[in-house]
């Protein structure tokens, strides 16, 4: 679409990072090339006016200095740093004629594009899947968010939808487990604070540490990483015992309330006091806390479930409003992700009528293990020769690194990178493509964390030659005979023809509209006609073989699930990787604001553990296990458990010493039923780095 004409003037659109908000967005527009300050749309309910501190200051990222304007070719080793800059019909050509060599050696499976959420909109994230199902190449198992977390909620409920977000103001008790939406949702915290103010609400925060939303909370329970299953069925068998139970709900609602009270019997807070290393009294009183509030809302993050058993846990959480039936009541049940309320037709978008079945599947997960050639990964077909790699930063962001450098450094693996910033994944590429920002393009958004149908209008003009996805894509399939009518078009008209074979209203009454609220009736966000699932029935006893096909082992029924990365002799800690306020994932990393913010990577080590290790507030500490080890700086902080560590954000690389960052201790095993990064699920040791 063209830009308005008048400047200065705000403009609108919607915020693209890996976030369950997907903020709408008011920009002041200084003129066609330039915004100044970014606010929360006041008239969408959800946002509300309010917008994180890295959106609030994007100027200082859209307008950075090191942004990429120009193709570049390498012209030094893999890793150097060494480009010159080319046109971009040379780029193009390149990288056409790369694909087109390495498939007629190997076949079209040697081909792997890959991406994941660097955007949310859904036209430049995800149409690099058109150009994949259309040419045949490697499909991608995306697993490095929410596999787990999708697992655990559909095992029990059915579908990815739950009540309104925003009736959280009518809540009188929010459990935020295994998130930290000071840091990472602070919409979230807007509708939290209205029911305290209002209603006197309590918050429960269970989380490993205390993070900025602990600290405010009227409860913080710090359990032990991968240990939440053992909470909630603690908390259930109080529930059980004590009378909270709503045996007529379950009785309606559940399939099976009769065996998981018998099977609850030994699931007793001394138990799981055992398995967390919380107190008996703190599991006691969060129950009774729970079983008291009909209006109890659980808002289940994603943490929690990067762990080996993380599927299991998020079951078991998910089950504790069915106890108690706190679905029923407004302001009642659990939250988790609201996508599959929009029911968009992605045919133009994905090229989902071009999928071929057969072709295999990799998964995101690992990277690492799939270009070092692990016969798991890659089975009986060729290796991966070639990738287009836009929307993600695997040299930073995926398990393993080490492997996943050993992989990208391969002299046979042709590697194109789409970015707006030099990454260390560009870094590895051959070709390097100028990428715009979501405010330089159009796009379409559904939320994870709210209702609202959003389109965000392109704002400003590129940076120098940056080109959107869909205009590479389009580029490309040109080039390589990929035939379909999505590369015939532009985003404004996929987007156009998008929403009208999905129902709604075309693009430029969107464009008006600015969004569309998609909520679902009371009725059926709160599960009143029955649960999604066949029957009607939640399920207490899931059938994890249903959900994936790496199911053996799994328990029948909710519990703590022991196949975590447990501490031992030779690695006494356990390591979460946390995000941090002003990174998200390795986004803005590159901005000095937040920089500056975060200083430098840093341990948080409980002040008995570094009594014991010998180190005080800013000494340089190294962490390791089989994988390798990098050096950060201890910081003493009281806020967890004994044998805990936590090291916040994503830190590029060039942080540490050792020119890796911290996921190099981070195993790419998968967790079950489906697969899974297991970020949080890591046994490591520290010593002092002298």
């Amino acid at each position: 679409m063209p830009l308005d004409a008048a400047f200065p003037d705000t403009a609108y659109s919607v915020c693209p990072h890996d976030c369950p908000s997907a903020c709408a967005l008011d920009v002041e527009r200084l003129a066609p090339d330039r915004i100044g300050a970014v606010r929360g749309a006041e008239g969408n309910r959800y946002t509300a006016g309010v917008v994180c501190a890295k959106v609030a200051r994007y100027a200082e990222r859209v307008h950075h200095p090191d942004r990429l304007t120009k193709p570049l070719l390498r012209t030094g080793p893999k890793g150097s740093g060494d480009f010159a800059e080319i046109g971009w019909d040379e780029a193009l050509d390149r990288v056409a004629d790369a694909f087109l060599a390495k498939a007629a050696r190997h076949g079209s499976e040697t081909v792997w594009p890959y991406y994941y959420a660097g955007t949310m909109g859904l036209v430049q994230r995800d149409g690099i899947n058109r150009l994949r199902h259309v040419m045949r190449y490697s499909r991608q198992l995306k697993t490095i968010c929410s596999a787990l977390t999708d697992a655990g909620w559909l095992a029990g409920v059915g579908a990815k939808y739950g009540p309104d977000s925003c009736e959280i103001a009518l809540s009188d008790l929010i459990v935020v487990w295994g998130s930290n939406p000071v840091h990472t949702q602070v919409n979230l915290m807007h509708h939290i604070a209205t029911a305290r103010k209002k209603r006197g609400a309590k918050l429960v925060a269970i989380d490993p540490y205390r993070t900025g939303t602990a600290k405010i909370a009227d409860l913080h329970l710090a359990l032990r990483p991968g240990t939440d299953g053992a909470l909630a069925c603690a908390a259930m068998h109080v529930l059980f015992r004590d009378g909270w139970a709503d045996r007529d709900y379950m009785a309606r609602y559940a399939d099976d309330p009769a065996r998981l009270e018998a099977h609850l019997v030994d699931r007793t807070p001394e138990w799981a006091a055992s398995i967390t290393g919380l107190d008996v009294e703190e599991i006691e009183e969060f129950a009774a806390l729970y079983g008291a509030n009909k209006r109890a809302m659980i808002r289940a993050g994603y943490g929690f479930s990067r762990s080996r058993n993380g599927a299991v846990n998020y079951h078991a959480v998910t089950c504790l409003p069915t106890v108690t039936g706190a679905w029923a009541h407004e302001g009642g049940g659990a939250l988790y992700s609201n996508s599959g309320l929009f029911g968009l037709d992605m045919r133009l978008i994905e090229g989902t009528d071009a999928v071929d079945r057969s072709t295999r599947v990799l998964d995101m997960s690992r990277i690492g293990p799939v270009l070092t050639g692990d016969p798991r990964d890659i089975g009986d077909g060729p290796p991966v020769t070639a990738m287009l790699i836009q929307n993600t930063n695997p040299m930073s962001v995926a398990p393993d690194l080490g492997r996943v450098r050993r992989g990208l450094s391969r002299d046979d693996l042709f590697v194109c990178v789409h970015e707006q910033f030099m990454t260390e994944t560009a870094r590895m590429a051959d070709i390097v493509l100028p990428a715009t920002t979501f405010l330089e393009h159009d796009d379409l958004y559904i939320s994870l964390g709210h209702t609202h149908l959003q389109i965000g209008p392109r704002v400003i003009e590129p940076l120098g030659e940056a080109r959107s996805n869909h205009e590479v894509l389009r580029g490309l399939a040109r080039r390589l005979g990929a035939d379909h009518e999505g590369f015939g078009i532009d985003a404004w008209q996929v987007i156009d023809r998008t929403l009208l074979a999905s129902g709604y209203c075309g693009a430029d009454e969107m464009r008006r509209k600015r969004w569309i609220d998609c909520a679902p009736p009371f009725e059926k966000g709160h599960f009143i006609e029955g649960f999604p699932t066949g029957d009607g029935r939640f399920r207490f006893a899931p059938d994890w073989s249903a959900i994936g096909p790496c199911h053996e082992g799994m328990p029948p029924l909710p519990d703590h699930h022991a196949i975590i990365d447990e501490a031992d002799e030779r690695h006494p800690f356990r390591l979460v990787t946390a995000p941090s306020r002003s990174f998200l994932n390795s986004s803005f990393t590159e901005t000095p604001t937040g920089r500056a913010h975060e200083d430098r990577p840093r341990a948080k080590i409980h002040p008995e553990d570094c009594r014991r290790l010998g180190v005080a507030e800013g000494d340089r500490v190294r962490m390791g296990n089989d994988r390798g080890a990098v050096t950060l700086f201890a910081e003493p902080f009281d806020g967890l458990q004994e044998g805990v560590t936590i090291v916040e954000g994503i830190w590029p690389g060039s942080a540490f010493e050792e020119e890796i960052g911290i996921n190099l201790l981070v195993s790419a095993e998968p967790g079950p039923p489906l697969g899974g990064a297991v970020f949080h699920d890591t046994a490591v040791w520290i010593a002092p780095a002298g």
